[in-house]
């Protein structure tokens, strides 16, 4: 099981970025899937998760209005499109699985997940 992030990079702030969620022989329309940050000095953050459904979707205080999570299901990919970013929002940013289908509400805790991907890099600066 493997899973992969992408779609990092710099933007200024205001701008917007598209992370992907990808994996390899991983079906990841059966799980919930989580977004995660970690920005340098400071402790891991659970940002979003999507049940397997799509149907619910949770978001931490800092990203909600801002940040929305979806998913792709014939191209086995779950998307995070980030608006109105802030120079806070710099992290690496990692998706992981959730082998129970259902998101428990409010951000994310990463001791539930499962299986982790390769993080991406976003940074926000003029």
């Amino acid at each position: 099981v493997q899973l992969q992030a992408s779609g990092g990079g710099l933007v200024q702030p205001g701008g917007s970025l598209n992370l992907s969620c990808t994996a390899s022989g991983f079906t990841l329309s059966y799980y919930a899937i989580g977004w995660f940050r970690q920005a340098p000095g400071k402790e891991r953050e659970g940002v979003s998760c999507i049940d397997d459904n799509g149907r619910n979707a949770y978001y931490a205080d800092s990203v909600k209005g801002r940040f929305t999570v979806s998913r792709d299901y014939a191209k086995n990919t779950v998307y995070l499109q980030m608006n109105s970013l802030k120079p806070e929002d710099t992290a690496v940013y990692t998706c992981a699985a959730d082998f129970d289908p259902s998101c428990q509400p409010g951000a994310p805790h990463y001791y539930v997940m499962d299986a982790w991907g390769k993080g991406t890099l976003v940074t926000v600066s003029s």
